[in-house]
């Protein structure tokens, strides 16, 4: 029987869990399969459905009619529902329709209704019915009887170029309330939207996902423009459902430094820098225990640091799996390489008609490219012969092809295969060893830019000194001047949109626009030809460096939050600017271009990075203005005492002092001091600390300078709270709040409530402490200031602890320990698994509750926090005596007893409560002779005998 033609609708379905029912069955999953064929067909044939293919237990069905195809899905779902199956048998079937009009091909329907069928169906979830909004319309009101539609709203499905509408079809006596669809929304990820069809490739999709299931390390090989990217996006769509921490795009074609592969990864999947880690080691600590995909895209320019990214990351991280796309293999161990070919082409000795035509993967790909820019284009008797002819010439390279097809809407494609022909004979000759495709693909792309206006090329060839993507602001600024005038900017862009070589985009809140890297590269070359190559770069560089001396100071105001995401953007053409201005041994605007970066570089996690150019910058030799050099010696010292390098920051700090001094630049001299302070407190020096932090809040005043009084407000305030001195802490941190807030540094507003929050909580003031601590991560989430949301999250457990409210201080330390682990931040990770410790140990859970509190009690001797080290060796003993072992308990507390008073700190007035609980229980447990022997053998011992006592007992 013929399949129906012209609008068809599509019923895909398949039975929910069926691998495990199969491993549950055994050898009577036959019997089960069987009875499900026999009711779907017995239900879908009567209403006229056409079995078009039928695989294990998955049917594909066309119906003429839309009406047919629900009434015969709502058919089988009672029939399956009602059916008696084997006692402790399942079988829930999904249902997906869509309607549309698919091309007919000897070997079946081709075209995207087909895939957007299945994709529907994919979604969804056992005894559910899915329709498309196409085929939701065609019914209208003529739904079978006491039957209903549930609108589910737009969902984003596997390799679809745009969000789909579905509704759910609502059956009286059938489950009616399902989990949320399985679309690409509802998974981790942060795969691009893919914004047209993908095309063919079934036969690669398939082969790749089996190495994915053997090999951890994937490589999709080729030529540039061979389709390595869409292919490596299709797969890492079709196979999100696999990885339950998702999968992450690290595009790595903007990136020249290949220390920076790392920081590619990191941005991507949100782990931040931390000034005393390096960032690998922060990374795959994130990566060790998730089951993520990473696909990183474009290794070919940076293929031995990928190839040493990838082997760490497989060593250390075992659930972590890459799939990665470049010219040639990583050469890693364990990769298997997988040469993606070009599209299929038609066979040459076949005559040439549409319909053998379209079982061509290339011509799909020119009919539906050709069609995009020219809807009224269609793939006739009159012109397959010579859109044929295009897409061998091509190879059957997609991006030639597309090239080639974005011209159609200018010449007849008769005309287009006239001039490829002529174009590929002038351009041969080139390498007799080298591959024929990279000598196809270089006529393609000379081919297209010959076709292009004098204007158009003297524009792409200024746009390949962008890194990473541009906005039309830097390109009218960058790229103006000589033939081009700037009022023509607008119009030249869109025409290389229009012809597919610019490919238009959003972030930070603004278009932004963005080169194939093949058309960057090849662009890169022709202006390297002409003389004003030199002129566009150092344009670029200027244009860059007024934007960050821009962005500097108000990074510290109002609009952080608009500044912040749009360097962050920038970044990619930032870098690009240092380097050429490196190279070009322009020492002092390298160094105004790096000091002006310093404060986004600490802001935005790129500690590491940004005291990497500084370093470099000052190294170089060549003239700078003081000034100049003073802000880059600060910026360095800020980002390097961050790090714990006291004794360089220290030297860069009394340099840069030394400058300002000469120069009488009170703010300058002001922040450099309260560097100097921050080091002082951090060190335990806490009167130099205070006397450092009031000269500058001094020479703040005398400034005028109402941030720096802040910051300088938010220093003594912090410094008085370590001190425990709340009465001096609360009224100063209240007044740079108020200042912070007067200026419009959300981030030091989030800062500063942390910090007041913190105060509160030490004075049982829970419901301020709450409230304080929720205002501020409200703040820093708003700001994505990973470390202040932690911060605060500990807090509010904290305080929900103190209050009774166990269920809810759990979950807030659980996330705030996964982030503050993310993050590589060891002392809070210390701090937070002792009070997790405190949690589990109220919940009975005594177990749990001493490994958590050992392991904080390690981590705190690692890092030397002897306060830490007693808080932990008390709640440690806490555990142990509600375990039945109050000596061991009661030596731990003398322990902590003599560590305290050795260093001077008692316990924070907030902790007391459970200090005297853990005291009174061991008390308690012990009479007055055994008490005092074990407590006094616990007061001998020295901080190391104690914490090796508490890990080895």
């Amino acid at each position: 029987m013929a399949l129906p033609t012209g609008t068809v609708t599509f019923l895909f379905t398949d039975i929910e869990g069926s691998t495990r029912l199969l491993h549950e069955l055994g050898d009577r999953y036959a019997a089960v399969l069987a009875d499900h064929h026999r009711l779907l067909r017995a239900a879908l044939q009567p209403r006229g459905g056409h079995e078009v293919e039928t695989q294990g237990d998955a049917f594909f069905v066309a119906f003429a009619r839309a009406k047919d195809a629900v009434a015969a899905a709502i058919d089988a779902q009672r029939a399956l529902s009602a059916f008696q199956w084997p006692a402790g048998v399942l079988v829930r079937v999904r249902m997906g329709l869509h309607t549309g009009e698919p091309l007919v091909t000897e070997t079946g329907y081709v075209g995207i209704d087909v895939h957007r069928a299945a994709r529907i169906a994919a979604a969804g979830h056992g005894q559910q019915i899915l329709l498309s909004d196409a085929t939701r319309a065609l019914l209208g009101d003529d739904l079978p009887r006491e039957t209903s539609l549930k609108d589910l709203g737009e969902h984003r499905l596997k390799d679809l170029p745009h969000a789909q509408r579905i509704v759910q079809v609502i059956v009286p006596g059938l489950q009616a309330d399902f989990p949320p669809l399985k679309s690409v929304e509802a998974l981790p990820n942060n795969l691009p939207a893919q914004l047209t069809s993908f095309i063919g490739r079934e036969r690669e999709i398939g082969e790749t996902k089996d190495l994915l299931r053997r090999s951890r390390l994937v490589t999709l090989t080729g030529a540039g423009g061979s389709g390595k990217s869409r292919l490596a996006l299709r797969v890492a769509g079709d196979v999100l459902d696999v990885y339950p921490d998702g999968a992450w795009w690290v595009d790595l074609a903007p990136l020249t430094d290949p220390t920076l592969v790392p920081h590619a990864v990191a941005a991507s999947v949100g782990v931040r820098e931390q000034p005393d880690l390096p960032l690998l080691e922060s990374l795959t600590g994130f990566l060790r225990f998730r089951s993520i995909l990473l696909v990183l895209d474009n290794c070919e320019h940076l293929v031995s640091a990928c190839a040493h990214f990838a082997d760490h990351v497989l060593r250390q991280s075992p659930k972590t799996q890459l799939l990665t796309t470049s010219r040639e293999g990583l050469g890693t161990a364990g990769e298997a390489l997988y040469p993606v070919a070009p599209l299929t082409l038609p066979a040459p000795q076949k005559t040439t008609t549409p319909d053998r035509a379209k079982q061509s993967e290339a011509i799909r790909l020119f009919v539906d490219r050709a069609t995009a820019v020219l809807p009224s284009f269609r793939l006739t008797e009159q012109n397959s012969g010579a859109i044929v002819r295009i897409c061998q010439r091509l190879d059957g390279i997609p991006l030639a092809i597309e090239l080639a097809a974005a011209r159609v809407r200018a010449l007849p494609v008769e005309q287009l295969a006239a001039r490829l022909d002529d174009r590929f004979r002038i351009l041969t000759g080139g390498s007799r060893t080298g591959v024929a495709r990279h000598q196809t693909l270089q006529a393609t792309m000379d081919w297209g830019y010959q076709l292009l206006s004098a204007k158009e090329r003297a524009m792409l060839n200024r746009l390949s000194v962008f890194a990473g993507g541009f906005t039309l602001e830097a390109v009218e600024d960058v790229c103006s001047g000589g033939a081009v005038a700037e009022t023509e900017i607008l119009d030249l862009v869109t025409h290389l949109v229009d012809k597919s070589l610019v490919v238009p985009g959003e972030a930070a809140g603004e278009a932004r626009y963005q080169l194939l890297e093949t058309v960057r590269q090849y662009a890169r070359t022709k202006l390297l030809e002409h003389d004003e190559a030199e002129q566009v770069l150092r344009v670029h560089r200027d244009w860059y460096l007024r934007l960050a001396e821009r962005a500097a100071p108000e990074l510290r105001a109002r609009d952080q939050a608009v500044w912040l995401p749009r360097l962050e953007a920038e970044h990619d053409n930032l870098r690009a600017a240092l380097r050429w201005t490196l190279a070009s041994s322009d020492r002092e605007t390298a160094l105004r271009l790096a000091g002006a970066l310093g404060a986004f570089w600490d802001r935005h996690g790129h500690v590491v990075e940004g005291r990497q150019w500084l370093d470099e910058t000052l190294a170089m030799s060549g003239e700078a203005s003081p000034v100049t050099l003073a802000r880059a010696l600060a910026e360095n010292a800020y980002l390097t005492e961050t790090q714990f390098d006291f004794d360089r920051a220290t030297t860069l700090s009394n340099e840069a002092l030394a400058l300002y001094k000469t120069l009488g630049d009170r703010q300058g001299m002001a922040f450099v001091l309260h560097i100097l302070a921050v080091m002082a407190r951090k060190k335990g020096e806490y009167d130099r600390s205070r006397v450092l932090l009031e000269e500058s809040l001094g020479l703040y005043r005398d400034a005028g300078d109402r941030w720096g009084i802040a910051w300088s407000m938010y220093g003594l305030g912090g410094l008085a709270r370590f001190q425990r001195d709340y009465a001096r802490a609360v009224p100063l941190l209240t007044e740079g709040l108020d200042l912070f807030r007067a200026v419009g540094d959300r981030q030091g507003m989030a800062q500063s409530l942390y910090f007041l929050g913190l105060a509160a909580r030490a004075q049982r003031d829970f419901g301020r402490a709450t409230a304080l601590g929720e205002e501020s991560l409200a703040l820093a989430r708003e700001l994505e200031d990973r470390y202040t949301a932690a911060h605060s999250l500990h807090l509010i457990g904290t305080v929900a602890w103190y209050q009774g409210q166990t269920d809810r201080a759990s979950s807030l330390h659980q996330e705030c320990l996964a982030m503050f682990q993310e993050l590589g931040d060891k002392s809070c990770t210390a701090t937070t698994l002792s009070d997790f410790g405190l949690v589990v140990q109220h919940r009975g859970e005594l177990t749990q509750a001493e490994a958590l509190q050992r392991d904080s009690l390690r981590r705190y001797q690692e890092l030397g926090d002897k306060p830490g080290i007693a808080r932990s060796l008390e709640r440690l003993a806490g555990a142990l005596a509600g375990s039945g072992k109050p000596d061991h308990a009661a030596r731990l507390l003398g322990a902590a007893q003599s560590l305290r008073q050795t260093i001077g700190v008692a316990a924070a007035p907030a902790d007391r409560p459970d200090s005297d609980r853990i005291e009174a229980a061991v008390r308690a447990a012990l009479d007055r002779s055994s008490l005092t022997a074990a407590w006094d053998e616990g007061r001998k011992m020295t901080a190391a005998q104690a914490v090796e006592y508490a890990l080895t007992d």
